[in-house]
């Protein structure tokens, strides 16, 4: 962690958090007490006082890697990061650590860990996978042992990884719609594509194929997958469809609020006309009206399991695991099954 790094998530200039810091004037009372509820949060520590630290517990450094499209500086405001990272700042509360968080550019992520590191040691690595390619990932595992990568995964590497059961969800959604009565299925998938989507999308469509179901092309649509959108050009695309589909699942929920809100905005009445289906459960599909049907992800869990094998690798007790965290279908209200539609 870096005086960069409380800068950024306070949103003030590095002299602001060196000001506080220090004790001197020049910032706001609620800026500076903004910036030292984030200094202790994130147990950051100066470079000049870490011979002086604290002995009783050790540090675990969590890492997010930023992409353009995909992990921004803003990645820890978006539900699903921000949920799982209160999930593992709870949980290292029950083990012997500090959890430290670094964001790095993916393009220097060796050298600014390596720095990071030489500034204030870690015992273990939590690396967010969530954008990382198979090389990337390799790269850092080459140079720190003490390593578990969360939210993605790759069978063919010996590494720990915690991910979520991704195919499973995905035909967990499919054979709902199926079980719904729906055979004109469309399908929303996220831009940028990442390992997690591609899972997502092949659990799916294999409980298409045992139903004998395909999807047409022109039910097939793409949207933003991180943020939430009201895009034109998908409310085109719906208004020169010649028949809707009657249900539409979504590879998470930023894209299923943002069809929602295209659809509702285009007069299309959700589920009566389309039934709507997310994937991660994130406090939004709560707030939408209708409220989102969506495949829940045990966040708290894969804190738990990631803590877990970090732990045993830190005292040489464990073997390599891959472990993926089951996903359930939460049921609400953006759906409804056909033959409920024909009765009302």
């Amino acid at each position: 962690m870096k005086i960069e790094d409380i800068a950024r998530l306070a949103n003030v200039s590095k002299s602001a958090v060196s000001l506080a810091i220090n004790g001197k004037p020049g910032v706001s009372a609620e800026t500076r007490q903004r910036i030292l509820n984030i200094v202790e949060e994130q147990n950051y520590v100066p470079l000049r006082s870490v011979t002086n630290r604290s002995k009783k517990k050790r540090t675990i450094r969590f890492i997010a890697c930023k992409s353009p499209d995909l992990i921004t500086d803003q990645y820890q405001s978006l539900p699903f990061f921000n949920e799982l990272i209160s999930y593992l700042s709870s949980e290292i509360n029950n083990y012997p650590y500090d959890l430290v968080i670094s964001t790095f550019d993916e393009n220097t992520i060796l050298k600014e860990l390596n720095e990071a590191e030489q500034e204030q040691e870690s015992e273990g690595i939590i690396l967010l996978g969530t954008n990382l390619t198979k090389k990337q990932i390799c790269l850092i595992h080459n140079h720190y042992e003490n390593l578990v990568i969360l939210d993605t995964h790759h069978p063919d590497i010996k590494v720990n990884f915690v991910s979520i059961n991704n195919f499973l969800g995905g035909y967990l959604a499919a054979d709902y719609v199926i079980e719904q009565g729906h055979k004109k299925i469309g399908y929303v998938k996220g831009v940028p594509t990442i390992t997690n989507f591609k899972e997502r999308k092949q659990g799916f469509f294999s409980r298409l194929q045992e139903s004998s179901l395909t999807i047409p092309d022109n039910f097939i649509f793409e949207l933003s997958a991180m943020e939430i959108q009201n895009g034109i050009e998908i409310k085109k695309t719906f208004e020169l469809l010649e028949e809707l589909p009657t249900a539409i699942f979504c590879e998470n929920d930023y894209m299923a609020i943002s069809l929602m809100k295209s659809l509702k905005s285009i007069g299309i009445i959700i589920p009566d006309q389309i039934s709507v289906v997310g994937f991660d459960d994130i406090r939004e599909s709560l707030v939408i009206s209708p409220e989102l049907t969506t495949l829940q992800v045990n966040k708290r869990e894969m804190a738990i399991q990631t803590l877990n094998q970090l732990d045993q690798l830190i005292n040489k007790s464990s073997a390599t695991k891959h472990v993926q965290v089951n996903t359930s279908l939460i049921e609400r209200e953006s759906t409804t099954s056909i033959k409920q539609k024909n009765e009302d």
